[in-house]
């Protein structure tokens, strides 16, 4: 066997070591750690879970000094095991290169990581394992700063039909594009053409995801300052660029770790679950009801006064 072909199917440890160079850095691996969780991007894979494999190795600054059996003067192999909890409980993923890629970056976070392999296998799709592994560097920066005053707190808005429908919407946006926070507006879906209806819970649930969005799209063509987003990257982008944002909750709500309660057709309980996963100070409902049991403080607004 070749030792590029030996390479490919080693350890990720050995291609480590292989790839070293004259100057080559101390190493911690973690092998064979197994999790059940639901990934995947075909539709069988929703809903259930499965076995998948990670094998990781990071490169890490050799210590100068004495170690004095100090746990805090190392790289605990604990950072590499929450750095796979941490990303499997963000979202839920469809690709394992896209939580490779994550886990990675988040281990390259800590300081004495240099460079980092990931191997990530699916144990139960088939006879074999199917996998991905990446190998990702530090660019020499320094890590980011994590700290919970960096992120913004967004002003979350569910705006009701009435609302939506209102003269006044325009000086609502002037009003609470003022305050100086992200604005993240929520609706639920029209009442002029209602959903189809079909006996299929799971189906029924998606219908109504996308109900939702079409009215945020009539939303976004009353204001053009209003533009509709999906993903928690976009939004987390638009609240760091002052965009006003509508969301468009299907593939948040879909892929999400911990499904939410509220269904689609009890939209402002769902943007109030949407509210309290971005820490939301409070979520203003303009002409529509409070719901029960919101883990966010809520405020009601009449669809028919001009301040808010």
């Amino acid at each position: 066997m070749s030792n590029e072909v030996r390479l490919a199917f080693g350890h990720p440890s050995e291609r480590a070591e292989a790839m070293a160079g004259d100057d080559p850095l101390d190493r911690i691996s973690l092998r064979d750690h197994i999790v059940e969780v639901e990934i995947g991007a075909f539709q069988a894979e929703r809903g259930v879970t499965q076995r998948i494999c990670f094998n990781v190795v990071v490169e890490v600054q050799p210590l100068t000094g004495p170690i004095d059996d100090d746990v805090d003067r190392i790289l605990s192999y604990d950072r590499v095991t929450e750095a796979i909890a941490f990303e499997l409980a963000d979202e839920r993923l469809n690709l394992l290169e896209t939580l490779a890629e994550r886990v990675a970056e988040r281990i390259l976070l800590e300081p004495q990581a240099m460079r980092v392999f990931v191997r990530i296998e699916k144990l139960d799709r088939g006879p074999g394992a199917l996998g991905v592994e990446i190998v990702r560097a530090r660019d020499g920066a320094p890590p980011p700063d994590l700290s919970q005053g960096d992120v913004p707190h967004p002003e979350l808005v569910y705006l009701s039909n009435a609302a939506i429908a209102s003269p006044h919407l325009g000086g609502w946006i002037d009003q609470l594009e003022a305050l100086g926070r992200p604005l993240i507006i929520c609706v639920g879906a029209s009442s002029d053409a209602p959903a189809p209806q079909v006996p299929h819970r799971m189906a029924q649930r998606r219908i109504d995801l996308l109900a939702i969005e079409q009215n945020a799209w009539v939303l976004a063509a009353k204001d053009d300052r209003c533009v509709v987003v999906e993903t928690r990257t976009e939004l987390d982008w638009a609240m760091k660029n002052g965009q006003t944002c509508v969301w468009a909750p299907s593939k948040m709500v879909l892929d999400a770790v911990d499904t939410p309660s509220a269904q689609p057709r009890d939209a402002v309980a769902l943007a109030a679950w949407f509210a309290a996963t971005f820490d939301a100070q409070e979520m203003l409902v303009v002409g529509a009801e409070l719901p029960d049991g919101a883990s966010v403080p809520l405020r009601a607004a009449s669809a028919d006064q001009d301040r808010l």
